[in-house]
C-alpha cells in the first residue's frame, strides 16, 4: 500500500470499462461557459485555463456547498486500479500514479488530512470499498444505475463525451445533423456512439468497423469524412505519433446520457454521507481556485470538450 500526506502547500502536481467506452436529450449538469451547441454542453472556464481550452466543469458557482463537519474524519483510505493509464497506474518505484491519483491527493489537501492509497484490480474495488477495505474508489468509475444500487457516488468530475474527428483539411467545420447529409462517418460496431448516430444523424451514411484502430484507419486513408467516437481516447490518439497529425476535434462534445452516461465519480459505500460531503466540497474547492483545471490541461492537452 502506498502512502502520502497532504501538506497545506500547493501540491499539485491520465473511464472505464463501465465508461465502457460509451456508457432525447436531456438536463444536463451544470457548465459554465459559452453557450453550446444543440446536445453539447460547454466546458468551464475558471482561474488557470487558456482562451479557447475547454474544461469540464461540473460545478454551479451559485451552488456553493457548506464545508461539512471534519472531525470525525482522521485519514481517507482510497482505492485505486492497478493499470488504466493515464488515469491509473503503477509508476516505476511501485506506486500509484496517473490523473486520479493526483486528483484524490489534492481533495486531501483541500481536506487538510493525511490519506492512503491501495491499488486493486478494477472488479475487487466496489466489493473492497463496501467490506470497509477502504473509504472511497477514485477509478474512473461510471455512476451507472446498477452501482448506484451497491454505492454511492461525488458529484461527478469528468464525463466521457463523444465528439466527430476529420482530417485536417477538411471542410467540414460545425458537423450539425443537417449538415452532413450523405457523409461517410466512420464509428466502431455496437457501440454507444452507432446508436447514437443512428437515432439523430439519420441523413449521414454510417459505416461501423471491428474496432477503434480500424475506424481510425478508415479516416486517415479517406475512405470517410469523419469518425464519431469516444473523446478520451481521441484525444489521446490526436495527441500521439499514431494519428500522424492528420486530424483534429469538430463540433461536440455531446454528452447525452441516455446514450454516454451519468459521469464519473468516486464511489463510497452507501449512507457514508461524511466521506461524500467532503469529497464533494472539496471537489468544489479544487475547482474553484482553478487547481482542477491546470491537472486537467496536464493531462489533457487536447481537450475531449
Amino acid at each position: 500500500m502506498a502512502v502520502f500526506a497532504c501538506s497545506l502547500g500547493g501540491g499539485l502536481a491520465p473511464v472505464r470499462r463501465a465508461f465502457v467506452f460509451a456508457i432525447c436529450l436531456l438536463a444536463i449538469v451544470p457548465f459554465l461557459g459559452p453557450g453550446p451547441a444543440r446536445g453539447q454542453p460547454a466546458g468551464g472556464q475558471p482561474a488557470g485555463a487558456e482562451p479557447g481550452v475547454r474544461v469540464p466543469g461540473f460545478w454551479d458557482p451559485r451552488r456553493r456547498p457548506e464545508k461539512p463537519d471534519l472531525s470525525r474524519i482522521s485519514v481517507i483510505r482510497f482505492l485505486t486500479e492497478v493499470d488504466y493509464p493515464p488515469f491509473n497506474y503503477a509508476g516505476q518505484d511501485g506506486n500509484p500514479q496517473g490523473f486520479n491519483i493526483d486528483l484524490a491527493r489534492l481533495l486531501c489537501e483541500e481536506l487538510k488530512l493525511p490519506c492512503t492509497i491501495q491499488m486493486r484490480r478494477f472488479e475487487t474495488l466496489i466489493p473492497a470499498l463496501n467490506a470497509n477495505q477502504g473509504d472511497a474508489a477514485i477509478a474512473s468509475i461510471a455512476a451507472t444505475p446498477d452501482l448506484r444500487a451497491k454505492v454511492d457516488f461525488t458529484d461527478s468530475y469528468y464525463r466521457t463525451p463523444a465528439r466527430f474527428v476529420a482530417k485536417r483539411d477538411s471542410p467540414i467545420q460545425d458537423p450539425l445533423p443537417e449538415r452532413l447529409e450523405g457523409k461517410k462517418v466512420a464509428v466502431v460496431a455496437g457501440t454507444a456512439h452507432e446508436a447514437y448516430l443512428k437515432a439523430l444523424f439519420t441523413e449521414v451514411e454510417v459505416r461501423p468497423y471491428p474496432n477503434a484502430d480500424a475506424s481510425r484507419a478508415a479516416l486517415r486513408r479517406g475512405e470517410v469524412d469523419l469518425l464519431f467516437g469516444d473523446a478520451i481516447s481521441l484525444a489521446f490518439w490526436l495527441n500521439g505519433t499514431d494519428s500522424e497529425n492528420c486530424c483534429a476535434f469538430r463540433g461536440g462534445p455531446y454528452t447525452d446520457n441516455r446514450y454516454f452516461g451519468e459521469g464519473i465519480g468516486i464511489a463510497v459505500r452507501k449512507g457514508n454521507e461524511v466521506i461524500r460531503l467532503a469529497l464533494n466540497w472539496a471537489l468544489f474547492r479544487v475547482w474553484e481556485q482553478g487547481r482542477f483545471t491546470d491537472l486537467w490541461l496536464r493531462y489533457f492537452p487536447i481537450s475531449p470538450f
